[in-house]
């Protein structure tokens, strides 16, 4: 029998207060949580299918107390815990090399004290990333990224949350970045390499559409079946058969809002599809995964990464940090 082609899938663990702060809701200062509802609602939808995947954890969460049981329930259940940023501030090509250290450093100890194991993998909230976080990675050890998002279509997703949120001028030009710019959408769907030094790293892109390059992740697919869920399904459909005929391995990024709905959580109705009743989201994404796992073999993305680099990739270059860059954050960390 011929062996399905592999697909990768991940989870980007974004907690209520993180969707908040990017909002520029003040609400967010006292981190609320929905961990109690998403976390054993995923665990058991994923143990149901027996699929495994990658979650990124923020690591503002994973300092606090009352998130380490949902965050011990996740690993446990045997899926890869990974980084997502301390802060999850999608302004992090803002940061110095120092505050990424820092914002690595403590996110990483955080999992690690929890899970026992130090994460591989990373990606930038909102997609964020610039050549300092990508040396940072490479600095600190980790196989994977998954920051890229070869889309058209981020500037418009920025709008569209622009116009939904409370935010002021200075907030969002922090965010001005936010989901990425039109030039992402001439990026591959392959996976390739980062080059740096003698270092190396893995990317993963968040696969789109090929050709098109519209989003097929599950927060878009679930804003489609607001309006009809055969059309979302058929899109989700056509995506995959796009990708099985381009060759493209799908990395699949899921979202807990893709697991609640309105009556789990009001004061999030900005967010696309959350005015819609769960049970008929987690029925559409059960769908979706199913047309998934009938054509993909599906893994977490270290495993993904892992078999991924036992082939030749493209190789992409990095800018040369600033002479003596590098040697000065290694003083001041020392």
């Amino acid at each position: 029998m011929k062996q399905k082609p592999l697909a990768s899938l991940s989870l980007d663990l974004d907690n209520k207060w993180a969707y908040l702060k990017t909002a520029g809701n003040p609400l967010w200062e006292s981190f609320p949580s929905y961990f109690d509802i998403c976390v054993p609602r995923f665990i058991d939808f994923f143990e149901q299918r027996m699929l495994n995947l990658t979650v990124f954890v923020v690591g503002q969460d994973a300092v606090l107390e009352k998130n380490h049981d949902a965050i011990r329930m996740i690993a446990d259940a045997g899926h890869e815990i990974a980084n997502h940023s301390f802060h999850h501030e999608p302004w992090l090509h803002l940061y110095t090399p120092e505050q990424l250290e820092k914002e690595f450093e403590e996110t990483e100890n955080a999992i690690q004290k929890i899970t026992g194991q130090k994460p591989l993998g990373f990606r930038g909230p909102g997609f964020s990333l610039s050549d300092e976080v990508l040396r940072t990675l490479m600095r600190r050890g980790y196989k994977y990224d998954c920051s890229t998002f070869p889309t058209y279509l981020g500037p418009l997703a920025r709008l569209y949350f622009f116009l939904r949120s409370g935010l002021s001028n200075e907030e969002k030009e922090d965010r001005k970045e936010l989901f990425g710019k039109i030039s992402d959408g001439l990026q591959s769907n392959a996976p390739f390499e980062w080059h740096w030094r003698g270092r190396r790293l893995i990317e993963v892109p968040v696969t789109t559409m090929p050709l098109a390059k519209a989003p097929i992740h599950g927060s878009y697919i679930l804003y489609l079946g607001k309006f009809s869920t055969t059309l979302a399904k058929m899109y989700f459909w056509s995506a995959l058969k796009m990708c099985k005929i381009a060759g493209v391995e799908p990395s699949i990024l899921l979202h807990p809002l893709d697991f609640m709905g309105q009556e789990d959580d009001d004061d999030l109705a900005f967010f696309p599809a959350m005015d819609q009743p769960a049970q008929k989201k987690i029925d559409l994404m059960s769908d979706c995964l199913e047309m998934l796992t009938n054509n993909f073999e599906v893994v977490n993305m270290l495993d993904y990464a892992t078999e991924t680099d036992k082939f030749i990739m493209p190789i992409r270059s990095i800018n040369t940090a600033p002479v003596g860059a590098e040697e000065e954050l290694v003083r001041s960390r020392g």
